[in-house]
This record gives structure tokens, C-alpha cells and sequence, in this order.
């Protein structure tokens, strides 16, 4: 993977997503960024604006619809393409992409997205050693207005090989490189031996707060601090452990102990899906909660507060 001349495709330029190609653009490198509505308009007339703590930009970009991408490009221009879409959307982006996608030479694709379903799906559609798993930790971010982003957080980014480098070396040796290109543009990046083992850490944390800020209103620090509700956050947190067990992936006691305290102590952010509520938009309520619900039956385990919440959310979804 030539890192020389790349240029990178995101799809999604949503929170993370623009956060991410902003990085790698104010770096010097080509990014094409994928919107759309009022925010893809803002960005072609105005540029972007992300705000950070440590990072402002705000620059002219490329962006298109996706539409107009299929039209225009081929995805060998193309580097690498980051997913950064709802995960509930993946299949439905692939199955779009799929003949955009089919060529040899094409590009990698890397999932910054929630869930742990997202890399299998890749892989169904571009094989195994063109998919890279990869998930973005410790940062919140979400467009505040058409064309502007605010995020927060040390906003890192974990990858490697899907599902492991064991079985996916051909993947794993050319990300070196990524890797590299990435914490240079100001973006930490950790290579992962095990992505499979990473992303299902992450789910501990998105099941435990995620579904309970919605039904809440409770940013992150102050539900996973509740005298009542933390005890709830830790329950579901160890629920996603025993759910792994589904996918060949063990986490113990010190796993979800120090994603609890990781999430205890981390700057209180809104999570994804209490944005995605409040705005009257799709939750991944079945990609996070859903997925632990469903893996629990799969191994004949009882996750009673998963199944609680899930419900929950589902009959407040339903109501007008």
C-alpha cells in the first residue's frame, strides 16, 4: 500500500467521518469526501468546518453524492475507502457499490463504524484481503449544522487485518504504512494483531451506554456514574462479554472492568445513538444491542438487561 500518493474516500462525512478526512487533508493528502442533502451542499458551497480542542480546519473539500461518485470516478483512484455510515446502512452501501468495487486492483476498505458485523459484510463483497476492521475510539463527534462538525476526545483509531493477522497476513503487512500515514496527520493509530477481539472491547462500552442515553437523555459520564443506572451500564457491558464467546472471542472480568472505568472517566460526551434520537433519525439500536441479544440466544445465555433495554427502546421508537 503506497502511501506516497494516496487519496483517501470517505464515505459517510458525518461526525467521524469529516473529523477524520479533515485530519488527512490539512496533512497534504487528497480526500474525497461522500454527503449528502444539506450538509453535502454546505460543504460544496462553504467547504468544511470541524473544531476540535486541539485542531481547527476549515477549508475548501471535495465532495460529492454518492451518485455522482459512481458517475464520475473508479474506485482505483482510490487508495484507501474509509466506511464511516451508520452501521445499518453497510449492506445496502455495498450492495450499491458492489460492481464500483469488482476490480482486481481495486482498494482497501477500512470500517470506522459501530457494531461488529460491518468487516464480515466487507468481506462477503471485496474478500477478506482487501478488508480492513478498524474502529474510532475515545471521540464524539456529530455535524452541529450543515458543513460544520464539532468532535472531541483524543480520537484514536484502532486497526488491523480482519478478522485477525493469523488468518489475514496478505492484509496485515501493507498496513504498516496506514498506520503511520495516519498518526503523522495527527491521528493516534494503534495496529491491532486481533481487530475482531478490539471491536468486540468496543461494543462493551456502545451496549452499555448507548441504548441507555437514548431512553435517558444522559450523556456518558453522568449515566455510567448514576448511583442506579451505572449498575445498569456495567450489567450490559458484561452481557457484550459473554456475547463474544459467540464469535470465538473471550473477555473476561479485567475486560469489562476497564472499559467501565474507561467510560467512567472519559469527557462526558452525547453518544451517537442519543443524537440519532434526538434528531428523528435510525438508531443502530439492532447492529449494537440487537447483535449481543441475538449472539446471547445463539450460545443459550441469559442477558436479561440487554433484552430489557432493547425492548424498551423499540416500544419508544414505535410511539408517535
Amino acid at each position: 500500500m503506497d502511501m506516497t500518493s494516496d487519496h483517501f474516500l470517505i464515505v459517510g462525512a458525518g461526525g467521524i467521518g469529516a473529523y477524520y478526512g479533515a485530519r488527512l487533508q490539512q496533512a497534504g493528502h487528497r480526500v474525497t469526501f461522500v454527503a449528502r442533502g444539506d450538509h453535502l451542499q454546505a460543504m460544496q458551497k462553504h467547504g468544511l468546518c470541524v473544531a476540535h480542542t486541539e485542531f481547527r480546519f476549515q477549508s475548501a473539500v471535495q465532495a460529492l453524492s454518492i451518485e455522482r461518485l459512481l458517475e464520475s470516478t473508479t474506485a482505483e483512484r482510490f487508495s484507501v475507502i474509509i466506511f464511516a455510515v451508520k452501521a445499518g446502512a453497510t449492506q445496502s452501501l455495498l450492495d450499491r457499490l458492489r460492481e464500483w468495487l469488482s476490480g482486481e486492483a481495486g482498494p482497501r476498505i477500512l470500517s470506522l463504524q459501530n457494531g461488529i458485523d460491518n468487516e464480515r459484510l466487507i468481506a462477503a463483497t471485496i474478500g477478506t484481503a482487501r478488508t480492513i476492521g478498524g474502529l474510532a475510539v475515545r471521540i464524539g463527534g456529530h455535524v452541529v449544522r450543515p458543513g460544520r462538525i464539532e468532535a472531541k476526545g483524543p480520537a484514536q483509531v484502532i486497526l488491523g487485518a480482519w478478522p485477525t493477522t493469523q488468518l489475514n497476513r496478505r492484509c496485515q503487512n501493507a498496513l504498516p504504512a496506514l498506520v503511520d500515514t495516519f498518526s503523522a496527520a495527527g491521528i493516534p493509530t494503534q495496529l491491532s494483531e486481533d481487530i475482531r477481539l478490539e471491536l468486540w472491547k468496543k461494543l462493551l462500552i456502545n451496549n452499555g451506554v448507548n441504548p441507555l442515553s437514548a431512553l435517558t437523555g444522559l450523556d456518558t459520564r453522568t449515566l455510567s456514574n448514576h448511583p442506579q443506572l451505572g449498575d445498569s451500564v456495567f450489567r450490559l457491558m458484561q452481557e457484550a462479554a459473554q456475547a463474544a464467546r459467540s464469535d470465538g472471542v473471550e473477555l473476561g472480568a479485567g475486560d469489562v472492568d476497564a472499559m467501565f472505568d474507561l467510560i467512567c472517566t472519559f469527557e462526558p460526551i452525547k453518544t451517537s445513538m442519543l443524537v440519532d434520537y434526538e434528531k428523528d433519525r435510525p438508531l443502530e439500536l439492532d447492529e449494537i444491542t440487537g447483535a449481543v441479544c441475538e449472539r446471547c440466544r445463539t450460545i443459550q445465555q441469559p442477558a436479561p438487561v440487554s433484552e430489557l433495554i432493547y425492548a424498551l427502546l423499540k416500544l419508544r421508537l414505535q410511539q408517535p
